[in-house]
């Protein structure tokens, strides 16, 4: 398992481009959120769905790093969104994840996100991670 810290840590250390904010992690689950600013706004004044998938793979990312320790090559096998209802431009995305089982190779999880502080989610994410062996073949 890893804490909040080592996976921001790691994070800034091998991902400096995202603007992610790992809020809370632990308990088979993670929270973050994502600082919305114009870049990230597509015409119509949303939350581009690049962004949204982003910040989801981010949480599923803690969530699974929280679980099994720091393991870098653990990657995204599968990644489905549902949009739901149109985001708050200038307001953070919030992510809530939650596992749904973490194997020795695969993790799934679900991720909800929220506009701010809105009670309903803007979209609804169903993400697989692979989990690479932590020994060699052979």
């Amino acid at each position: 398992m890893a804490t909040r810290d080592e996976i921001v840590a790691f994070l800034a250390a091998e991902f400096p481009q995202t603007k992610c904010r790992v809020l809370s992690v632990g308990r088979g689950g993670a929270r973050v959120s994502h600082a919305i600013g114009k870049d990230e706004l597509r015409p119509g004044g949303t939350v581009s769905g690049p962004v949204l998938m982003a910040v989801a793979d981010v949480a599923l990312y803690v969530a699974v790093l929280g679980e099994i320790g720091i393991v870098p090559l653990a990657v995204t096998t599968s990644l489905t969104i549902n949009f739901l209802r149109k985001p708050v431009a200038d307001q953070d995305i919030v992510a809530v994840c939650r596992l749904m089982k973490v194997g020795r190779s695969l993790a799934v999880g679900e991720v909800h996100l929220y506009s701010g502080a809105s009670d309903s989610p803007v979209a609804h994410v169903v993400g697989t991670y692979a989990i690479p062996p932590t020994r060699p073949a052979g």
